[in-house]
């Protein structure tokens, strides 16, 4: 049986080439939003975080009804950070929309999505969005495309891809670049076209994998997936089949399916349609819901391996309990093993009853755990970010990434130097005539710890990289993780302008005057390659003896602010960051000069 009234797509791309805003025109030329209904742009962005960084973290679905057909549309994010997403959606839908910037053509991040749907077998529409932009050049980024899909071994049905030219700002989508751009109008008759309806028997056993975890306050966990066959009611009987071949007898509470960006609650749906169900307070990614008359699992998601680690821990600084409100060790398992059931691409390993550590796909993709954990009021501390080796009878392994770099002409011989000291070897470089140099490196993945910011201030700002996991190789020895020491207070107590004036003579601050610190807190970046011990909490001593000039007022260095990821990027091996919803401390993990020495002895 064919379901000729349903299309099921994906959209994928790269970082920032119009996938949330595209969809956004979909929705509204499609007629979902009232006419005097305000929407906000990027309306599929719902998460606080993803709204701020202007980026998609979590793949989202959404459904809107073109010429008597459901199209039900997954948003997926671009960032290889956040691949899980991706992964996970590929088995939902049976075609995807690739958007590729009209100017930039295909990026890094469009070979990763790309090369996971075409090998799911997945039939693609390319989309050649921003057509708008002056320095658009829509004809030879096909070309680039074509080529794309060559490299990745695409076959004959999906080399004969459609090609559509849009601008997701603007509301349009043509055929032909010499048309006159209206509506979307285009795009959705190439998705009825193009994109494969879904199949199955309808009268045949159920069969939904989860692909998907939502969650609500009221009603709890919610797996969201497509049928692959058979029928689904609200309130029968079911069989979870778990990774593990478990089968549990289950009854679906509720049947939702998805109509715009809301959850509508419906009695029963039938084969090719994605819907979300509740009433299974343990279900997983991964899990089939099978009929109890023919239980057969579908084959689980295959997600690739985490290449980063970092160490939770419960935070026992000076502070610690002063501004979370959630700061046990009991506290902080809960929430992470939370995060482990929707986060496919992270894995957890108990260290010890107060230390947990937490393996992801990079370090984006663990940073944004830590904002959320942090907005939602859980205090804790997070060490150095390490990457994940692999023994062998070869010896040890390590991740590999594929580095791509874009930077002015006059920044690329210190960005090749600084990329050769981290173990990189160049593959490729190429002069784009405009006064940019694209270069492609082989780097292991520990050597770009630390690096963005670094990289950021070789090149003025105006350098990009991008970066892909390439596998395993050899370890390629030792990489120097900073060649500066840390400015780490001396006592605790409430910092003093004069205080800060005497350190600022020995490097780079990070606090200023009436910041509170206790012992072994980093305040600041050594000039040196050692750390020293600094007395911020100094006085100026009062007497009645007044000299000429003693009164001039103390010239203070602004203190360097540092974000998340930076933070993450700038501790030593020996240091950690102390999480809480209103601040982010850098420290020595022994935090006693004198333990910290005999230590560094041992």
């Amino acid at each position: 049986m064919k379901r000729n009234d349903i299309r099921n797509i994906a959209i994928i791309a790269h970082v920032d080439h119009g996938k949330t805003t595209l969809v956004d025109q979909m929705l509204k030329k499609s007629g979902t939003f009232r006419s005097n209904e305000v929407v906000e742009e990027r309306v599929m962005d719902s998460n606080s975080l993803e709204r701020e960084r202007g980026i998609t973290i979590l793949s989202k679905n959404t459904a809107i009804h073109y010429k008597d057909v459901k199209i039900n549309i997954v948003d997926t994010p671009g960032h290889a950070d956040f691949g899980g997403e991706v992964e996970r959606i590929m088995n939902m839908v049976d075609g995807v929309l690739l958007l590729v910037d009209a100017s930039e053509g295909p990026m890094p991040q469009t070979r990763f999505v790309l090369q996971k749907a075409l090998k799911t077998g997945l039939r693609p529409i390319v989309v050649v969005n921003k057509i708008d932009r002056p320095e658009a050049r829509p004809t030879e980024v096909i070309d680039e495309v074509l080529d794309l899909f060559i490299e990745l071994e695409a076959d004959d049905d999906q080399l004969e891809f459609p090609v559509i030219y849009a601008s997701g700002k603007s509301g349009y989508a043509k055929l032909n670049i010499e048309d006159e751009g209206e509506d979307m109008t285009p795009l959705f008759d190439s998705i009825l076209e193009h994109i494969p309806c879904p199949k199955g028997d309808e009268n045949d056993g159920l069969q939904l994998l989860i692909t998907s975890i939502d969650y609500d306050k009221y009603i709890g966990r919610i797996g969201i997936g497509k049928i692959t066959r058979g029928t689904i009611n609200r309130g029968q009987g079911a069989v979870l089949v778990r990774a593990n071949d478990k089968q549990v007898n289950v009854k679906i509470s509720n049947l939702y399916t998805y109509e715009g960006l809301n959850r509508v609650e419906c009695e029963k749906a039938t084969v090719g349609e994605i819907i979300a169900v509740s009433g299974i307070a343990d279900i997983n990614i991964g899990e089939t819901l099978c009929s109890t008359d023919k239980v057969e699992a579908l084959p689980s998601v295959k997600i690739d391996d985490p290449t980063i680690s970092m160490n939770f821990m419960v935070n026992d600084s000076p502070f610690a309990g002063r501004e979370g409100d959630y700061v046990t060790s009991r506290h902080l398992k809960d929430r992470l093993e939370r995060e482990l059931l929707s986060n496919v691409a992270m894995k957890m390993e108990e260290i010890s009853s107060d230390c947990f550590k937490i393996l992801g796909r990079g370090e984006l993709h663990i940073s944004i755990l830590i904002e959320t954990m942090r907005r939602e009021g859980y205090e804790f501390a997070v060490s150095r970010p390490e990457v994940i080796m692999k023994k062998t009878e070869e010896g040890l392994l390590e991740p590999i990434e594929i580095l791509y770099v874009e930077v002015p002409e006059e920044s690329s011989s210190v960005v090749i130097e600084k990329i050769s000291i981290r173990k990189g070897e160049m593959l490729n470089m190429e002069p784009t005539g405009t006064g940019i140099m694209k270069l492609q490196f082989r780097i292991p993945a520990r050597g770009l710890i630390g690096y963005r910011s670094e990289f950021l201030t070789d090149t003025k700002g105006y350098g990009i990289f991008h970066h892909l996991f390439d596998g395993y190789d050899k370890y390629k020895g030792e990489i120097r993780a900073r060649n500066r020491g840390s400015l780490i207070a001396f006592e605790s107590g409430t910092a003093a302008g004069y205080g800060i004036s005497g350190a600022q003579e020995r490097g780079k601050m990070f606090i200023s005057p009436g910041t509170d610190v206790y012992e072994g807190m980093i305040v600041g970046e050594s000039s040196r390659l050692e750390d020293i011990a600094v007395n911020v909490c100094k006085k100026k001593q009062l007497t009645n003896m007044r000299a000429s000039g003693s009164e001039d007022s103390l010239r203070l260095t602004p203190p360097i602010i540092f974000s998340l990821e930076q933070s993450l990027e700038f501790i030593a091996d020996d240091e950690l960051v102390e999480i809480t919803p209103k601040s982010i401390r850098l420290r020595k993990k022994i935090l006693d000069k004198n333990s910290r020495q005999k230590s560094q002895k041992k």
